[in-house]
């Protein structure tokens, strides 16, 4: 396991990642003081817990938007009908299943007789 040293608020902080993931982890810090950035050029001049917690909320916002940006209009009625047709595909394909069951049955019975 590798630990990074990452900078925030002026604060440095020692964060624990899996070996190769060190870049990401750095990258993730400076997107979280871009944030902290932005709370302190509103006027925010208050605690480090309060930044942090204000740049979280910032990031929250930016990813509720994402997510709802991410499917377009009618998608979540498309997907639902998507996932009602796999289960009733599903459905039959049991009932074909038994189906073919009880055809071999028969002919296996013909077959004995």
């Amino acid at each position: 396991m590798a630990q990074v040293s990452v900078r925030l608020n002026g604060y440095v902080y020692s964060v624990g990642c899996r070996d190769g993931e060190e870049q990401h982890l750095l990258a993730m810090a400076a997107q979280v003081e871009r944030r902290i950035e932005r709370v302190r050029a509103l006027g925010s001049q208050s605690g480090e817990s309060r930044m942090l917690v204000l740049a979280a909320l910032l990031m929250a916002d930016e990813i509720h938007d994402l997510s709802d940006a991410k499917l377009p209009s009618g998608a979540t009625e498309t997907l639902a009908r998507a996932e009602q047709a796999v289960r009733e595909n599903d459905r039959r394909r049991d009932q074909l299943a038994l189906l073919v069951e009880r055809a071999e049955g028969i002919a296996n019975e013909l077959e004995a007789s």
